[in-house]
């Protein structure tokens, strides 16, 4: 790799690959401190991520699954009071 060079102006220049790379390392390393933050940085971020993410989905499909049940009871009901309500207008069940 070849040396920075400060110019005049107090800017420095870097080859480009050796730019990248620090590039790279800064990325690598924010990354690392991010994941450290989270509590994820044991090396088991990837599966704990996956099981998070397995939790949500079956929270959304319990959620979904309640709007369901909650809707069919509902209408159930609605149309067993209509069955009712038209068996005794029309007295089958041996009223007067």
């Amino acid at each position: 790799m070849a040396p920075a060079k400060e110019k005049e102006n107090g800017m420095v220049v870097v080859p480009k690959d050796e730019f990248e790379s620090l590039l790279n390392s800064a990325a690598e390393r924010g990354a690392e401190r991010v994941l450290a933050h989270l509590g994820l940085e044991n090396g088991h971020a990837a599966r704990d991520i996956r099981e998070l993410r397995d939790l949500l989905d079956a929270w959304r499909d319990a959620r979904r699954t309640a709007w369901q049940t909650t809707i069919k009871v509902a209408t159930t009901g609605i149309l067993a009071t209509l069955l009712l309500g038209a068996a005794i207008k029309l007295k089958l069940f041996g009223g007067q």
